[in-house]
């Protein structure tokens, strides 16, 4: 059968080297001159790494399991608020796995053939008819297909084309900086795989080992008008966190701008009535973008990618719009349980003044062994 994904971030080319491995007749679309993925480090739950399990895509990634033992949140100066225990809640559910995103992004797609890829290909629209549905690139059509995956992103044209009624994006009025450099010596290892928060602004620092060499970290602060570029964002929070603990000062201030990247936080407005249409199904961040609170944007994606898979397997052209919706019944539900939940976190975390006072002294008061089986169950998701 004829498939063709758009969009060729982590989710697309998942879906589209998992639907290759199953015989499927695959053609990736992509913007972008090369096939690439921008940015630092990234965090692979165990119900995404269990998803590309099915896709027959997890060997790589499993060699980039976290190695730590505890987790949770802390106050701005490391003080704990809310402990999980990471080893037992690994042993319940699986590990997650954490690794450069550039490195996931090649492993992803490297069981796909260069062929079967179009670069520099910007889809326009899709025109979807009884037989199938027409790609159609700078004008004209470029691909004819029996099912179409729109795995084109948090702006997605495409979901803006099927759903021209939904709102589209929000923005949440935080702003994330991401960052990755070398694992300094005699690091504190309590600070690994924790979540640092800051009841008088409502920013966040979090920080993750990425195998035994390098440091994955990343904030999140309220924003105040057009979003900075790297250089003044990374000087603003500097300024912000200057009474942080100091780990936190070091590692932003060991990180050049350049190595910096910025983005506001954005989600859909609501969630959409479907994640098919026709023959058409969205994937990722186009059928379900959240904030990051949660760690699960990518996971999600996987998760997409693998019920696809498998929704399409033994399918014929005839019975794609069925098979698209069971694949619908299936994630949406779900998905959409995820984003309001990353939705809930990330305005627990952005809490100021009393009400964040009150909120780190209930999380003082969760015992660890109830916030770890609440973790267990998230990753379990």
């Amino acid at each position: 059968m004829r498939v063709v994904v758009v969009g060729a971030g982590l989710g697309g080319a998942a879906a589209a080297a998992g639907l290759h491995r199953l015989g499927h007749e695959v053609t990736l679309f992509e913007r972008g001159a090369e096939l690439r993925e921008a940015g630092t480090g990234i965090v692979v739950m165990p119900n995404g790494l269990r998803a590309l399990d099915a896709l027959g895509l997890a060997d790589d990634v499993r060699g980039h399991v976290m190695h730590a033992t505890l987790g949770g949140l802390r106050d701005w100066r490391g003080r704990p608020l809310l402990i999980t225990d990471l080893a037992r809640a690994q042993q319940e559910v699986g590990t997650p796995a954490i690794l450069d995103r550039a490195e996931l992004h090649r492993a992803l797609r490297a069981p796909l053939p260069a062929d079967l890829v179009r670069t520099a290909t910007p889809v326009e629209r899709l025109e979807p008819d009884a037989t199938g549905v027409s790609v159609i690139s700078d004008g004209g059509p470029v691909a004819r297909a029996d099912a179409v995956i729109a795995a084109d992103g948090i702006g997605s044209k495409l979901r803006a084309q099927l759903f021209p009624a939904h709102p589209g994006l929000r923005r949440t009025g935080r702003i994330d900086l991401r960052g990755m450099l070398p694992r300094p010596p005699g690091l504190a290892a309590d600070l690994l795989a924790c979540q640092l928060v800051d009841r008088r602004s409502g920013a966040m620092f979090g920080l993750f080992p990425v195998g035994e060499d390098h440091l994955y970290w990343f904030t999140d602060s309220a924003l105040h008008g057009p979003p900075p570029d790297a250089h003044e964002a990374r000087r603003q929070m500097l300024s912000l966190m200057a009474d942080w603990h100091p780990l936190v000062i070091a590692l932003i201030e060991a990180t050049p701008p350049g190595d910096v990247y910025v983005d506001p936080v954005a989600r859909l407005a609501e969630p959409l009535s479907s994640f098919a249409a026709g023959r058409i199904a969205l994937l990722g961040d186009a059928a379900h973008a959240m904030p990051p609170d949660l760690g699960q944007g990518a996971s999600q994606a996987f998760e997409d990618a693998a019920a696809l898979a498998r929704h399409l397997t033994g399918a014929e052209p005839a019975d794609v719009a069925e098979r698209l919706l069971r694949y619908d019944a299936e994630r949406r539900p779900a998905a959409n349980r995820i984003m309001r939940a990353a939705s809930r976190q990330s305005r627990l975390a952005s809490q100021t003044g009393i009400a964040a006072w009150l909120r780190d002294m209930l999380l003082r008061a969760v015992p660890s062994h109830l916030a770890t089986r609440q973790l267990a169950a998230l990753w379990h998701a």
